[in-house]
């Protein structure tokens, strides 16, 4: 425990990805050998079940110190963090123990099934004999809320430099199910359960942002250019008599989209698809907002396969029969795609993603102008002699995105941020005008420079009207253009509406808050979405 205590505080010192991943490697060089793959869980997002919640740590933090809650709370809205304000204010311990980091979460996981005064003797045991920095790290091994800066690449690295193992392998073996109870870490970074599951998924090729005009990269010819949709990138995966549909972000979820099944029957073995999972209804692309309908449900219900209908644009073939393609050109790849997808028999819902054909690369600018009346991003580039490789790879694929939505707005609400933010109000509340009232639209932390945050801090010490919890309100003074990539429906939220991706685009210290949107501007807006294209 001491020594993953040690790691977390060296993540969350530096903003360098060398840095951090020299502390990985050194890490994973002198960790017990049991530890290893709970961490590598842990830093990918594979949590176990929450066995206490935190109401009932803070209850019992409260108690331990004797503290009023009123005190509890300013303090957490002071350290930003719960795990750390419980840390910090418990009395010194009276003894410290040298348990392995496996051993607390083995024993974490036991308490699922016990009542709570015996979780609540555990936990109040267990504080009495850890450090605060290792408090720190237990009572975030009871949430499984690890926010530390460490993105799959970076880790990924990190093992690959420790083991000497190329890194796609070592990310293909972390991706997907496997416990961390049941595996060691040198059959998890060699990839030994590999090839016993059939499910696995390759990790996904991603593309940079073009920020350069389009001819800054060369010929037109060769390149590929295709539409960027906005849905959920998947691959479906056929092995071995068995069909799966993984999304990128490492979940399976092959249940929520039976009309995809039929590919048990028609996809040869050895064969894995990748591509965009989207809502299509009478050939056209709908909206995200509709296709969120479908997501996260463990039931689909006849009206949500009628309203949200689901297609597949495929990208890419990964495999084929059993063999890998990655390292074949896209060009000969997509050529193997088409005859696959053309032999689909029963196929109404797996296509294709269409060439957007070009020769000039201002001819393709004008294509991307239309992107929205297909209910698309932008435009994706890629390069036709270019492998599928891990990750992102600068230089051979590019997303070429339009540019976002903007809405004038004032903030009227502020909230104190976390980590190295939790002294400054860094998260706003934003607002535009219905008639006499401000209405909430969207809520963002980022698109601020280091010296705005200061000043917009600086402003709403001097200038709070109220005080809900963390939150202040504000006078309605300071006016933000906020930038966003879509709009719909929403009867969660007051104003009928959301954005989808909201963030600040600028602080408009040019205009005052009689000059902001209104309410029907982004009523407007939305009917123009949803109209089709004339």
């Amino acid at each position: 425990m001491k020594r993953f205590s040690q790691l977390i505080q060296q993540l969350e010192m530096s903003n360098k990805t060398n840095d951090k991943m020299l502390a990985l490697v050194d890490y994973f060089n002198e960790a017990d050998d049991m530890d290893k793959p709970y961490v590598i869980a842990m830093f990918t997002g594979k949590r176990p079940k929450r066995p206490v919640s935190t109401a009932l740590i803070k209850q019992w933090a409260i108690e331990l110190c004797n503290l009023p809650e009123w005190l509890f709370a300013e303090c957490y809205h002071n350290v930003g963090d719960l795990s750390e304000t419980i840390a910090l204010i418990l009395p010194p311990a009276k003894s410290i123990s040298n348990r392995k980091l496996h051993e607390w979460i083995d024993d974490l996981a036991l308490l699922n099934d016990k009542d709570e005064t015996f979780k609540k003797q555990f936990i109040t045991k267990a504080w009495n004999s850890l450090e605060t920095s290792e408090r720190f790290i237990f009572n975030k091994l009871i949430s499984g809320n690890f926010r530390i800066g460490v993105s799959n690449k970076i880790l990924v690295n990190a093992l690959a430099k420790q083991s000497d193992t190329e890194s796609c392998k070592i990310m293909h073996s972390i991706m997907g199910k496997w416990l961390p109870s049941e595996i060691n870490y040198a059959d998890l970074i060699s990839g030994t359960h590999v090839n016993t599951n059939n499910s696995w998924p390759y990790p996904f090729c991603l593309a940079y942002a073009l920020e350069a005009v389009p001819s800054s990269l060369g010929e037109p010819q060769e390149w590929q250019a295709e539409w960027k949709w906005d849905g959920i990138r998947g691959q479906i995966v056929k092995r071995n008599g068995e069909l799966f549909i993984w999304s990128r972000g490492e979940e399976l979820v092959t249940e929520q989209f039976p009309e995809l099944h039929f590919l048990l029957q028609e996809l040869a073995d050895g064969t894995v698809l990748d591509g965009e999972i989207l809502s299509v209804k009478d050939g056209k692309v709908q909206a995200f907002s509709i296709l969120q309908q479908r997501l996260n449900r463990k039931t689909i219900h006849k009206n949500q396969l009628n309203d949200a209908p689901i297609g597949f644009y495929t990208y890419d073939l990964l495999e084929y029969k059993g063999r890998d393609l990655r390292e074949e050109p896209l060009s000969k790849r997509r050529q193997s795609l088409e005859a696959v997808i053309s032999n689909l028999k029963t196929n109404k819902v797996v296509m294709l993603s269409p060439i957007v054909s070009f020769t000039q690369w201002d001819e393709l600018a004008k294509l991307r102008e239309s992107s929205r009346d297909l209910n698309s991003e932008g435009i994706m580039l890629k390069k036709l002699d270019s492998s599928y490789h891990t990750g992102r790879k600068r230089g051979d694929w590019w997303k070429w995105k339009i540019n976002p939505y903007t809405v004038d707005t004032v903030m009227i609400y502020a909230q104190k941020g976390s980590g190295r933010r939790a002294n400054f109000y860094t998260d706003y509340t934003f607002a535009v005008r219905d008639g006499d009232q401000l209405i909430t639209i969207a809520k963002a932390y980022s698109g601020l420079t280091d010296k705005e945050i200061k000043e917009v801090n600086a402003f709403v010490v001097k200038n709070a009207i109220e005080k809900f919890g963390p939150v202040r309100t504000v006078k309605p003074e300071l006016v933000f253009e906020i930038a966003f990539e879509g709009i719909a429906e929403s009867k969660r939220h007051k104003a009928g509406l959301a954005l989808r991706f909201p963030r600040i685009a600028r602080w408009r210290k040019d205009k005052n808050a009689d000059e902001i949107n209104t309410l029907d501007d982004l009523r407007q807006l939305l009917q123009a979405t949803l109209l089709p294209p004339a």
